[in-house]
């Protein structure tokens, strides 16, 4: 049960002291001089500290000798830019009290609070608390991938409409490709970050709470594995699309090099006549009316030809 909320930091070892009470303490934003506040009260390790205030650390679980430290990635795609918005999440996993370092209020906590509401946060502890914040993390994994799927399956109908500006398609794999190379980026290591949270030696998940977070980490499996399979799709899109373009491009030649050949015939013969000697019908007037009929006879009989066999 929630008893409560923004107390001083003073009061921390207050309520620590109690067998009974878990403690949270959510830094949004916080300076360095802020976190080093609450690591000289809480006896952070200063290693873990600096991860904390660092940007770009990779999602990880790190064992200290008074304290676990979790660092872990929430995201968002936007689906208009192709962009991952990610959210970088600290925490200090220290006996019955837990600190969290955001860099803003992007990752809502209302949603975990929400889940960890009721009477297994007192039966087991942080742990609970843990777990409710990395569920909702995974489950931005799954919403993400989802909307890159979809996002891809959307880039796949486009590939052969031919009213699709020249370049959007190329343009917009490389924003998703770029994408989901961040999303697994930070979904892979979230395997080991979890899977050593479940082990016993690190003293945090109680008995009753292993099926869940075996849940969770089947959830990042299977995050892990679909990432794989658009990985593929993003490739063969790719590829698909260097096809078509290659295709297009032979097709603009074939037509070119056709009309190239019907007007190369007529300037053949106009410019063979077109030589200063005497030539039969020279000077009389049936011969320019043959001239032109020859011309015009051979331009279609070339046309005719090209275009039976889709060269024009």
């Amino acid at each position: 049960m929630l008893t409560e909320e923004n107390f001083p930091l003073s009061d921390v070892d207050r309520f620590r002291g109690q067998d009974d009470v878990v403690v949270w303490l959510d830094l949004c934003a916080p300076d360095a001089e802020q976190l080093h506040l609450v690591a000289d009260e809480l006896r952070l390790d200063p290693h873990a500290v600096e991860d904390a205030l660092s940007a770009g650390e990779r999602a990880k679980l790190d064992r200290y000798p008074t304290h676990l430290f979790l660092n872990t990635y929430a995201v968002r795609l936007d689906v208009a830019s192709g962009e991952l918005v990610s959210q970088e999440i600290s925490a200090f996993i220290a006996g019955r009290t837990l600190v969290t370092v955001r860099g803003d209020d992007t990752f809502d906590l209302d949603e975990v609070l929400r889940r960890v509401h009721g009477a297994d946060l007192a039966a087991h502890g942080v742990a609970y608390l843990v777990h409710g914040i990395i569920d909702v993390v995974v489950d931005g994994y799954f919403t993400a991938v989802q909307a890159l799927d979809g996002a891809l399956e959307d880039l796949e109908d486009m590939l052969f409409d031919e009213d699709v500006p020249e370049g959007t398609v190329h343009r917009r794999s490389f924003e998703l490709r770029k994408s989901l190379v961040q999303l697994r980026r930070e979904i892979l290591p979230m395997r080991e970050a979890v899977n050593s949270l479940m082990r016993r030696d690190t003293g945090l998940v109680t008995d009753g709470l292993v099926s869940a977070y075996q849940d969770v980490y089947d959830h990042v499996l299977r995050a892990t594995e679909w990432t794989d399979s658009l990985r593929d799709m993003i490739n063969s899109i790719l590829d698909t699309n260097l096809t078509i373009q290659s295709n297009r491009l032979n097709l603009v030649m074939k037509k070119m090099t056709g009309w190239a050949a019907i007007i190369a015939v007529p300037t053949l013969i106009t410019g063979f006549f077109g030589q200063n000697v005497p030539y039969p019908g020279s000077g009389e007037s049936w011969g320019f009316s043959v001239d032109l009929f020859v011309l015009v006879l051979s331009a279609a009989i070339l046309y005719v030809v090209f275009r039976r066999k889709g060269w024009l």
